[in-house]
C-alpha cells in the first residue's frame, strides 16, 4: 500500500482534486512501535492548507493595503478639522521654539552686569540655543520614525519647558549657557519633524498653503520674541523672560495633549493592524523598526553624514542652502544690530527696541502673501498644463527670484539711512524689505530641493539646509557687534548687503538651467 502522501500526489490531477485519503489528526500522527510500547509521533504532514496559505496571506495582505488607501485613519484623509488641529499643533511647538531664539535679546545689558561678562559674551546664550537647533533631524527622525510622530511633540516640549526654567533660575553664566543649549535641543526636534507631519496629513497638490503658513510660525518668533522681550526684561528682569517662554511651552504642550494625533503612516498601519487583526503587506512589514542601533546608523546617514556631504558635492543642494542661510543668518545680526543702532543712533529705550523688531513680522506676513499669489497664479496655471504625473521643479522658484531683490535693497536701505539725521521709520522700513525677502527665499528654495529629489534624500537635503542655517544664525551674532562698532553701521550692514547681492543670480540660474543640473547629480532627481 502507497503511503498517504503519495496516494494523495496520485489522485491529484487537478489542483482542486481533494484527496480521498482518510489521515489521521493532522497535529499528531501514530505509527505502531515494533517492539512495543506506546505509539511513535510522526512528523506533521503537508496538507492543501499549507499551498493555499501563502496565496490567500498575499490576498489578505493586498486587501489590506488597498484598504489604506481609502481607509478614514488614514491621516491623508482626515476631516479639514482634524487636519487643521494638526497643523496648529506642529505651529505653536514651532512657535515656541524659535521664540527662544530671541526672547532674551533684551537682557543683553542686564546679563552683562550679573554675571560680568563681555558683550561678545553676553550673546552666548543666544548663540548656544541656535546651535541646538541645528541638531533637530539627528535626534528627533530616528526617534520619531521609530515611536511616531506624537510623542515626540508630547514628551520634548515640556523636557525644553523645564530646562527653560532652570536657566531661569541659573547663579552662573556657565549654567545659563548649558541650559539653554539644553532647551534648544530639546526643542529642535519639534521643530524638525514638523514637515515630515505636514507631509503625512496633506497630499503634494493640497501641500502648499498650508505649508506656508506653518513656515511662518518659526519666522514670526524671531520677531516677536524680542518685543515680548522687551517689555518682561525692563519690567521685570532677564529671569522672567524665561518663564515668559515657559509659559508658552505649556500652552502648546496643552494643545498638543487636548488635539494632537499620530501621524507617522507605518506606526498608524501597525497598530491598526494589530487592533483589526489585519496582515500588513511585504513592505509594511519590512518598515517594522530596526533595532536601535540599525535605526541611529539609518539617521546618522540621512541626518548628518549625507547631508554634509551634498553641502560640498550638489550645486543644488550647496548653493540653495548657502543662499537661505547667509540671509537667516543676516536676521539674526539683527539681534545684535538693531539694539546698538537704535539705541546708540536714535536713543530708543529697551522696549522701543524691541518694538521696532515687528517690522520682521511685518515683512514675512507680507512674503507670505507673496508665495500664495505664486502658488495660484503662477505655480498652479503651469502645472496644469503639464503631462499628468510630471513635475518641473523650477516652477518652485518664482517666489525666490521675486524675492530676492528684497535683501539687498533693504540692507543697503538700512545701512545708509540709519543715521541721526534720517528718521527711524527709514531703517525700520528697511527691515520689513529684508524680511519679506527672506522668507520667500527660504520657502521657495525648500520647496524647490522637495521636489527635486526623492525619497530620504529629500530629508537628507533639508538636515543639509538646517545644519547650514542655524550654524550660520548662531555665529553670525558673536562677531555683529565688533563688525558695527569698527567699522560703522553703513560699512558694517553693506557687507551683508554684498553678500545678498553676489547671491542674488542662484534662483535665475537654477530656473534658467536646473534641468541640466539636475541630470547631473549623483542622487536620484526629478527628471523633467
Amino acid at each position: 500500500m502507497y503511503p498517504p502522501q503519495l496516494t494523495c500526489s496520485l489522485l491529484h490531477s487537478t489542483p482542486n482534486t481533494i484527496c480521498s485519503v482518510q489521515h489521521p489528526p493532522r497535529n499528531k500522527m501514530s505509527s505502531p512501535n515494533l517492539q512495543g510500547g506506546p505509539p511513535e509521533e510522526l512528523p506533521e504532514t503537508s496538507s492543501m492548507d499549507d499551498k493555499i496559505a501563502p496565496a490567500q496571506a498575499a490576498a489578505n495582505r493586498a486587501a489590506s493595503s488597498w484598504a489604506w488607501e481609502t481607509d478614514q485613519e488614514n491621516p491623508l484623509n482626515w476631516p479639514p478639522g482634524r487636519k487643521a488641529w494638526q497643523v496648529g499643533m506642529a505651529a505653536s511647538n514651532a512657535f515656541v521654539a524659535s521664540l527662544g531664539t530671541s526672547i532674551i535679546t533684551a537682557a543683553h545689558a542686564q546679563i552683562m552686569a550679573e554675571f560680568s561678562v563681555s558683550a561678545t559674551q553676553a550673546i552666548l546664550p543666544l548663540s548656544l540655543y541656535v546651535f541646538a537647533l541645528a541638531l533637530g533631524p539627528v535626534v528627533g527622525g530616528p526617534l520619531s520614525e521609530t515611536v511616531g510622530r506624537y510623542p515626540v511633540f508630547l514628551l520634548f516640549t515640556p523636557i525644553a519647558g523645564l530646562f527653560t526654567i532652570g536657566a531661569a533660575q541659573s547663579t552662573s553664566f556657565a549654567a545659563l549657557c548649558i541650559l539653554r543649549f539644553l532647551a534648544g535641543f530639546f526643542f529642535a526636534p519639534c521643530l524638525a519633524i514638523s514637515a515630515g507631519l505636514l507631509n503625512e496629513i496633506f497630499t503634494k497638490e493640497d501641500r502648499g498653503p498650508p505649508s506656508t503658513l506653518f513656515i511662518l510660525t518659526p519666522f514670526l518668533g524671531p520677531g516677536l520674541a524680542p518685543a515680548i522681550g522687551g517689555f518682561v526684561c525692563n519690567r521685570k528682569g532677564w529671569r522672567w523672560a524665561l518663564y515668559t517662554m515657559s509659559f508658552f511651552a505649556a500652552f502648546a504642550f496643552v494643545i498638543t495633549l487636548l488635539f494632537g494625533r499620530e501621524t507617522f503612516h507605518p506606526v498608524l498601519k501597525r497598530r491598526l493592524a494589530k487592533e483589526r487583526g489585519t496582515p500588513l503587506t511585504d513592505s509594511e512589514e519590512e518598515a517594522e523598526p530596526k533595532s536601535a542601533m540599525g535605526k541611529m546608523h539609518e539617521f546618522m546617514t540621512v541626518a548628518l553624514i549625507r547631508p554634509v556631504h551634498m553641502l560640498f558635492t550638489e550645486p543644488i543642494v550647496g548653493l540653495m542652502c548657502l543662499y537661505s542661510a547667509s540671509q537667516f543668518a543676516t536676521l539674526f545680526s539683527f539681534f545684535a544690530a538693531v539694539p546698538f543702532v537704535f539705541q546708540g543712533t536714535y536713543q530708543f529705550g529697551v522696549e522701543a527696541t524691541g518694538l521696532v523688531f515687528l517690522s520682521v513680522v511685518v515683512g514675512c506676513i507680507i512674503g507670505t502673501f507673496t508665495i500664495v499669489f505664486c502658488e495660484f497664479a503662477l505655480y498652479r496655471p503651469k502645472v496644469a498644463r503639464l503631462p499628468a504625473g510630471t513635475t518641473y521643479p523650477e516652477l518652485r522658484l518664482y517666489p525666490a527670484m521675486i524675492g530676492s531683490i528684497g535683501p539687498p535693497v533693504g540692507l543697503f536701505w538700512f545701512a545708509w539711512t540709519a543715521r541721526a539725521d534720517v528718521s527711524w521709520a527709514s531703517p525700520a522700513v528697511a527691515i520689513i524689505v529684508f524680511s519679506w525677502g527672506n522668507i520667500c527665499i527660504f520657502i521657495s528654495t525648500m520647496q524647490y530641493m522637495v521636489d527635486t529629489y526623492h525619497g530620504s534624500v529629500v530629508a537628507s537635503g533639508a538636515s543639509a539646509n538646517s545644519l547650514a542655517r542655524y550654524g550660520f544664525a548662531g555665529a553670525f551674532p558673536l562677531f555683529t557687534i565688533q563688525m558695527y562698532t569698527n567699522l560703522g553701521i553703513g560699512w558694517a550692514t553693506s557687507i551683508f548687503a554684498i553678500i545678498a547681492l553676489a547671491l542674488m543670480p542662484v534662483p535665475w540660474v537654477f530656473f534658467k538651467f536646473g534641468k541640466q543640473i539636475r541630470a547631473r547629480s549623483k542622487y536620484e532627481t526629478a527628471t523633467h
